[in-house]
């Protein structure tokens, strides 16, 4: 999902839209044979872990807590931005407020795990 490691030209790659594409396949298909109570999903839009960069992290939480909403999941976990690559602590202006508003079920928010 997140465009410094997504370079695909394909239909998941590009505009925001297509790189959540996958995941959100991946919910629907889950969704579909088990049902939403039993579906949870982990996200972690600023990390950088490995160099995988969102350079439109916010709008990435945001836009795939919108798009969750249509499958009504269980939860949504996200990881809050508090955590470099470094795994040091830093201040930082980022926020999951807009994913948090947007969501529409469980949301809920970890703190990055420190090494």
């Amino acid at each position: 999902m997140k465009d410094s490691v997504n370079d695909r030209t394909d239909h998941y790659g590009g505009s925001l839209e297509n790189r959540c594409r996958f995941p959100l396949e991946v919910v629907a298909a889950i969704f579909e044979e088990i049902g939403p109570q039993r579906v949870g999903i982990h996200l972690s839009p600023f990390g950088t872990h490995f160099d995988a960069v969102a350079s439109d992290a916010e709008e990435l939480a945001i836009y795939m807590a919108t798009a969750l909403n249509d499958y009504n999941i269980r939860y949504a976990l996200y990881v809050e931005p508090r955590v470099k690559a470094s795994f040091l602590e830093v201040e930082t202006h980022n926020t999951l407020l807009g994913a948090r508003k947007a969501f529409k079920g469980t949301f809920i928010s970890a703190r990055g795990a420190r090494f």
